[in-house]
């Protein structure tokens, strides 16, 4: 405890090269994002489902007026068993101004990480195509997988956005 409250201190002193990640769970791993991109987190509700879309695209739900996309990660990512339970939620993201959902089994925390705390991407380990990982995350025991949201969310594999106006 007090090793990570040190380390803590230290990022602040040495001009900050830390950043605020939150982290979840999708089946047995423990996944990072950017804290900057979250909108808001939400407890999973039923979505409105649209016709031919992927299966890893849940539906829509109006979100204050807004109509948002909503993505099961575990779908998408080929994670184990998907089941909706009281621990399943949302995390409504913003990203280049569109607003998404993600859907994940739980949500951790929200932690700091340094830049030299980020390992590189092993060429074969996840089932996460690699070009949407930063990195993997060590903190003390755990081991995070760094994921560029964004990159995810804006790729054309993902049907989310108009090609054309994401190039």
């Amino acid at each position: 405890m007090l090793q990570e409250s040190t380390s803590r201190q230290s990022a602040a002193e040495d001009g900050g090269h830390a950043q605020e990640y939150l982290t979840f769970t999708l089946g047995p791993e423990e996944y990072a994002i950017d804290i900057l991109k979250v909108q808001e987190i939400r407890g999973y509700d039923a979505v409105t489902t649209i016709a031919n879309a992927p299966a890893f695209i849940k539906g829509v739900v109006n979100l204050r007026g807004t109509i948002v996309p909503i993505v099961d990660l575990r779908i998408k990512f080929g994670i184990g068993n998907v089941e909706y339970t009281p621990f399943t939620v949302v995390i409504i993201l913003n990203i280049s101004g569109r607003v998404v959902g993600i859907v994940v089994d739980s949500v951790s925390d929200v932690t700091m990480l340094r830049q030299e705390q980020i390992r590189a991407t092993p060429e074969f380990a996840s089932t996460v195509d690699t070009k949407f990982i930063l990195g993997l995350g060590a903190l003390e025991e755990r081991m995070l997988i760094v994921v560029d949201i964004e990159r995810l969310m804006l790729s054309s594999e993902m049907a989310l956005v108009d090609a054309v106006n994401h190039q």
